[in-house]
């Protein structure tokens, strides 16, 4: 199985970089993770954030593959504790398709991506900066693998 992120927002932070790579790099190979990234749309001063975001959902939609999974980041969507996370993504796992995380733009994401996407999960009620999203998502993702394989990374 492939797992990757699709994310919107090209330039990050040096640390955003760092951080999100040592997790990624603890990942288990069968997982074939990649990251994706999708330019910001340009927004100017007058412009209405809905054409920057429908321009990336654009975007976002183009890349996905027909037969993925698709799990948008949304502030909106379902919230999980590590062990519900570890044990939803046994489900994800065990269906058989590529699984693909999407994480939109400054404003959001498209009514079309939502659409498109199997289902929502929340991080946190807390907004969270684009790059410490990244960070957080390839913690849990590796909080949760060690949760399956009875790793000692979580301890509770």
């Amino acid at each position: 199985m492939h797992i990757r992120l699709l994310a919107v927002g090209d330039r990050q932070p040096s640390w955003v970089d760092e951080a999100f790579g040592i997790y990624t790099e603890r990942f288990p190979r069968e997982w074939k993770f990649r990251l994706d990234v999708i330019p910001t749309a340009r927004r100017n001063k007058n412009d209405k954030s809905r054409q920057a975001m429908e321009a990336e959902g654009e975007l976002i939609l183009a890349k996905l593959n027909s037969a993925e999974q698709v799990v948008l980041l949304d502030e909106r969507g379902k919230q999980f504790d590590s062990k519900g996370l570890a044990t939803r993504m046994l489900g994800w796992q065990s269906d058989g398709r590529d699984l693909c995380y999407v994480i939109g733009g400054p404003d959001g994401v498209s009514e079309s991506v939502r659409r498109r996407a199997d289902i929502s999960w929340s991080l946190s009620q807390l907004t969270l900066p684009h790059g410490l999203a990244r960070v957080f998502f390839a913690e849990q993702l590796y909080r949760a693998h060690s949760l399956q394989t009875g790793h000692p990374y979580h301890r509770v």
